[in-house]
């Protein structure tokens, strides 16, 4: 049976943070609010939890979770060839809504990369999600909820879709964000915005005048 904590209440949210932790540890999953929307979340090198995440969410297969870090500088140990692009973003936007792909660590031992040897990387902007993240290190995570169904913006909204396919219940009320974080791929030539959330393109430009947007062709792009 799962494990709920109120952790809006502080002296509930170290106990809630060290089950959770514990869990994860064990190869578990547990719901976690973000600065985004409600997520759930797992060992990022457990093949034991990314299973878990895929069951709970009904998923035939796991496409591409989000990782999310505790450090800008984790940055470093989980991709490669990172380019002055993607530190420039990291440093203008984390901890916050923005999700950068980069290319992984090829010698990192985990079944989250995708084919193409890419990863999808956060540092989230919310206290109980960075105070799990220094007890766990990397999270895999996807969205709160059941496969095409709506986010999670609530733990009770998580609580009623997955159930007791998570083991812990983090809840920090209602997630003030409600929109899910932008995603920029910086693995090309040219940083392309692949999903338009809570940052804007223009809020990006001001750090990567050069951004693709999508639709957009690189002989199409306004002059700086």
């Amino acid at each position: 049976m799962s494990r709920y904590f109120d952790v809006t209440d502080l002296g509930e949210r170290a106990q809630g943070i060290s089950v959770a932790a514990d869990h994860v540890g064990a190869g578990s999953c547990v719901v976690v609010p973000t600065d985004t929307v409600y997520a759930i979340a797992c060992d990022a090198f457990s093949p034991q939890g990314l299973q878990g995440l895929q069951a709970a969410k009904g998923l035939s297969r796991l496409v591409n979770p989000q990782v999310l870090v505790p450090h800008v500088r984790t940055l470093d140990g989980l991709a490669t060839a990172v380019g002055p692009d993607a530190r420039a973003l990291a440093e203008a936007f984390w901890p916050g809504a923005l999700t950068i792909i980069c290319r992984a660590q090829p010698t990192l031992n985990w079944e989250l990369g995708a084919a193409d040897g890419t990863v999808a990387v956060r540092m989230p902007l919310h206290p109980v999600a960075l105070q799990l993240l220094e007890r766990t290190g990397p999270l895999a995570v996807s969205g709160a909820n059941l496969t095409g169904a709506p986010a999670a913006t609530t733990c009770g909204e998580a609580q009623l879709q997955l159930a007791d396919a998570v083991e812990v219940y983090l809840d920090g009320g209602p997630s003030t964000g409600g929109v899910p974080s932008s995603v920029v791929d910086t693995t090309g030539p040219t940083v392309r915005l692949l999903r338009a959330g809570a940052i804007d393109a223009e809020g990006l430009r001001a750090v990567v005048p050069d951004l693709l947007v999508p639709g957009q062709m690189p002989d199409e792009v306004p002059a700086p």
